[in-house]
């Protein structure tokens, strides 16, 4: 009998050699190795996959950020705007340079005088001084009435504007440069020359650069 087999145990049982009998499995260690191997790859492909996403939602990282930044500081273009009077303050002439015939188309009389010597004081040149033509004469109900050839609509008219509030600008065939201002029924005084003076300034002032900065460039 072995000194390794208990007492009373004998038979089958017995137990021979010098070492205790293996009581489980040995274990696999090449599958415990693959399987460590197996869950560090799917790791890192989760993490490689994780910093992609982050890198599409944050822009890129410092790189696609500083890239993000030049676009938004970059100059936008200019629009293209229709021209308006204040573009075209280069073009306007002063009111030395424009003639204007002074007509009064009302029952008053000594209007049209009265009006041409107050614009002859504020700097234009004054034509004709009489009563409206028939095609104007009593027909007039409003302030007045500015009238030039198709050219003065955007040039010497909106000048002579200025002095009288509310007239309404036409145009005719004439060929001259000279214009007309038919008094109406409505017709009180010129715009105050503060006023007037005021509105010229604005006239003849450059028009704006646009601003082709951002806030924060």
């Amino acid at each position: 009998m072995s000194m390794l087999t208990p007492p009373g145990m004998g038979g089958q049982y017995r137990i021979t050699g010098n070492k205790y009998p293996r009581m489980r499995r040995p274990r696999r260690r090449g599958r415990l190795a693959l399987l460590a191997v197996a869950s560090v790859t799917a790791l890192g492909v989760i993490g490689w996959g994780t910093l992609q996403l982050i890198d599409v939602f944050t822009g890129g990282g410092k790189s696609a950020s500083a890239v993000g930044t030049k676009e938004e500081c970059a100059p936008e273009a200019a629009p293209k705007a229709s021209p308006s009077p204040a573009s075209a303050a280069r073009t306007l002439p002063k009111p030395g340079q424009i003639t204007v015939n002074v007509l009064n188309a009302t029952t008053r009389t000594g209007l049209a005088k009265q009006t041409a010597d107050e614009l002859k004081k504020r700097g234009f040149r004054i034509g004709r001084v009489d009563n409206a033509t028939q095609e104007f004469d009593k027909k007039v109900k409003g302030t007045g009435i500015l009238l030039g050839s198709a050219s003065s609509v955007n040039t010497s008219l909106p000048v002579l504007a200025t002095q009288l509030a509310g007239a309404e600008s036409r145009a005719d065939t004439r060929k001259s440069a000279d214009v007309d201002l038919i008094l109406g029924d409505g017709f009180k005084k010129l715009t105050a020359q503060a006023d007037a003076d005021k509105a010229l300034a604005a006239l003849y002032a450059p028009p704006p650069k646009p601003d082709t900065t951002k806030k924060g460039c």
